[in-house]
């Protein structure tokens, strides 16, 4: 008899798990559970739905519905019966397992505010989370002049840039005196709202919300500086929290999120969990690469293809996915050992910062058009030693004989660089899946899920396609 595998969860990281097993071929039963009535979509795309860059089917991952796998969407389970190996439905459906993988994600965080009710929010006060939010936003961004965003992090300048890309007048809202303080320091965060302020997003720093009212004409924020901004639409972008209710109901280990050893097992054996929801050696990833390996660990171990696997943490590179601005921060800004290295050029938007410590890059940001991006990020990622002349980094051009820029042709690109940081896919395995017969660009990404992340490598993706369409074979290395 097959194995049962549940999955409680159709987001990134379920989709992903089942689409892992299917890979494998193994003799096993799997049925995913979602939630949402949609069908498995790439959430950090959702911010280009919103600038009108894609359309709704450009966010779809691929199906994997069908030979073994058994996809219930629109289902929410209710209770894990640990004592008989079920889950109950909230249709009253029981589904057994042998074993079952928690990839529940997270809920968006609305901030307790007068005039905010979590289970009733008014019809112009929207989270930023799902493609249901992503569609409210729509219907009243094709009405609206006028948008705030509270939360300066990641995802609320993501959305402010979208909103702004669509003509509408956009501020931001955020408690710290600068942006996305968990990835830049305050000279960065500061070139970054002037960067924005370019681009239609005007920022106010430093200043709490203490109230919303908002009613069928629009919606009112009252700051702590005394002052009310007024929009069509209010955005909510203050973070996310792991949704660990069904896993604390079922009485397993949960702090932050549902605490997993190093192959994503629970306090119980039976029970795995990966993805938003999953604390690992104290962490919470929030990311779609540590998820996506998380997903692949767990498939190596219930194939039996490698049931010793075990997940390792690789170093988080965070890029803002916005037009008009280029992003890469790594690392911990806020201090550390090591040597510290700056540069800024605030007429151009540019600026560059790095720490380094024993001769590796222990964290860095890069705001603007800088050369040295995809280096900078091989380092930090492999580890590797930095060059003796840190200019070539900061500058990204030959300085003192030291080049630090990406190579201009990628003929001259090792094949070990990782060109998709959130599928790990390397310029080599590009090649190879070439050489193998994929000589387009989509047959490459649907081979080997290179650019289906983030979308930032995509142009990388395709250049290197271009190049081994057109480059003698011996370059290549036939």
């Amino acid at each position: 008899m097959s194995q049962r595998v549940v999955v409680v969860g159709n987001g990134m990281a379920g989709s992903r798990l089942a689409a892992e097993l299917h890979a494998r071929g193994e003799d096993l039963k799997v049925t995913v559970l979602g939630a949402e009535p949609h069908r498995a979509y790439n959430r950090i795309m959702l911010s280009n739905l919103l600038a009108g860059k894609i359309g709704e089917p450009d966010v779809e991952l691929a199906e994997v519905a069908g030979r073994g796998v058994d996809l219930r969407t629109g289902v929410t389970v209710s209770t894990i019966d640990r004592a008989s190996g079920q889950v109950l439905t909230d249709d009253g459906d029981r589904i057994p397992y042998d074993h079952l993988v928690l990839a529940t994600g997270s809920r968006a965080v609305v901030p307790p505010l007068p005039g905010l009710d979590p289970l009733r929010l008014p019809e112009r006060v929207i989270p930023f989370r799902t493609l249901d939010d992503c569609r409210r936003i729509l219907a009243l961004a094709g009405h609206a002049r006028r948008a705030l965003v509270l939360g300066g992090g990641l995802l609320g300048l993501e959305a402010a840039r979208g909103l702004a890309a669509r003509g509408l007048d956009v501020g931001v809202v955020h408690r710290v005196p600068y942006l996305m303080e968990r990835q830049l320091d305050p000279a960065a965060g500061a070139m970054l709202a002037g960067t924005l302020t370019g681009l239609g997003v005007t920022t106010h720093l430093a200043v709490a919300p203490t109230g919303v009212e908002a009613d069928a004409s629009g919606v009112r924020l009252a700051l702590s500086d005394g002052r009310s901004l007024d929009a069509d639409l209010l955005l909510l972008a203050c973070g996310v929290r792991p949704d660990t209710a069904l896993a604390a109901a079922a009485g397993l280990a949960v702090e932050r999120g549902v605490l997993v050893d190093d192959r994503l097992r629970t306090s119980d054996r039976q029970i795995s969990a990966i993805g938003d929801c999953a604390q690992h050696q104290g962490t919470l990833t929030g990311l779609v690469a540590p998820a996506w390996a998380q997903a692949r660990v767990v498939a190596q171990v219930l194939t039996g293809q490698d049931p010793l696997a075990r997940y390792q943490p690789r170093p988080v590179v965070t890029r803002l996915k916005a037009a008009g601005i280029d992003l890469a921060a790594m690392g911990d800004p806020t201090g550390g050992p090591g040597e510290e290295l700056t540069f800024a050029d605030p007429a151009r938007g540019t600026y560059a910062w790095l720490r380094i410590h024993d001769e590796r890059l222990a964290a860095a940001i890069l705001l603007g058009d800088n050369p040295s991006v995809g280096t900078v990020i091989q380092l930090f990622d492999r580890g590797h030693p930095v060059p003796g002349d840190r200019r070539a980094l900061l500058l990204g051009r030959a300085v003192g004989g030291a080049v630090a820029a990406p190579a201009a042709s990628p003929a001259l690109m090792p094949d070990a660089t990782t060109v998709c940081q959130c599928n790990t896919v390397s310029k080599g395995a590009l090649v190879h899946c070439w050489r193998g017969g994929a000589r387009t660009l989509d047959a490459v990404v649907a081979q080997t899920r290179a650019g289906t992340g983030c979308g930032s490598c995509r142009d990388a993706v395709a250049g290197i396609v271009d190049w081994l369409s057109r480059a003698d074979p011996v370059e290549v290395g036939r």
